[in-house]
């Protein structure tokens, strides 16, 4: 499988078992309908433990345009690769949206609260102070970012028909259930004040599905805010990839 559609598999998986919880959690009838910000917290951990599960072998499961820059500043992705791989988890992020919005598209119908139905495709702060927000998102991230580097394999060098992708990420189930485990723990510890992006096309692409989408009784998507969970992420990667060269 190319790299690029693997990123793309990757990232829809993650943002339809990630928002996929979130909505079974907000949205009106559901099953899990108002079980709580720990059933929320551990569906996306298993979702960032399937997306890069499928997508490790191929393209070393970034699955995260922070991922993807944080490596490519640290050396360990050509740069040329680096704008296919943002597009394919751009394009990612959309196509899950999607899925979400028509798997639950009932009970978005039933559903009256306009913000929840928001955030079943992207995250808002609960107090709107933006820089605040930005500093949430930003060390978010690099608490993300510096710990794959750390805990994880060596660089792996694999070889994909003509391509060569570099990974620091372990391929097995053993390697990646730490990543999920991290993730896992920054939901828990850190999700609270604006819902843990971490992932600019985890957060972008559905908000563009959510602006796109005849969603019933939907709000604006939120454009004002939409910058900080891809801005936080970005800075927060570029800075753990500084912290891990002073490291070494």
């Amino acid at each position: 499988m190319h790299p690029y559609l693997a990123e793309f598999i990757g990232t829809t998986l993650l943002v339809v078992f990630g928002n996929g919880v979130v909505a079974n959690v907000v949205l009106a009838r559901t099953k899990g309908h108002n079980s709580g910000w720990i059933v929320i917290t551990a569906g996306w951990a298993f979702a960032v433990f399937i997306g890069a599960f499928c997508a490790a072998p191929f393209s070393g499961a970034h699955i995260n345009p922070a991922v993807t820059i944080a490596l490519a500043v640290a050396g360990k992705l050509a740069a040329s690769k680096v704008a296919g791989y943002l597009l394919a988890q751009l394009l990612g992020g959309i196509a899950g949206g999607t899925l979400v919005f028509l798997f639950y598209r009932e009970h978005f119908k039933v559903s009256d609260n306009a913000d929840g139905k928001l955030a079943c495709f992207c995250t808002a702060p609960n107090i709107r102070r933006i820089p605040q927000a930005l500093f949430c998102e930003i060390f978010g991230t690099f608490v993300l970012i510096l710990p794959i580097f750390l805990m994880t394999e060596p660089t792996v060098r694999l070889a994909v028909g003509a391509d060569t992708v570099e990974t620091p990420i372990g391929l097995g189930t053993i390697g990646l259930i730490p990543v999920a485990l991290l993730v896992f723990g920054i939901g828990l510890s850190l999700g609270g004040t604006t819902g843990y992006a971490i992932n600019p096309a985890r957060d972008l692409g559905p908000r563009i599905a959510h602006a796109l989408l005849p969603v019933p009784g939907k709000r604006n998507s939120d454009w004002a805010y939409a910058w900080v969970p891809v801005a936080g992420p970005v800075i927060g990667a570029l800075l753990a990839a500084l912290a891990h060269s002073l490291l070494l």
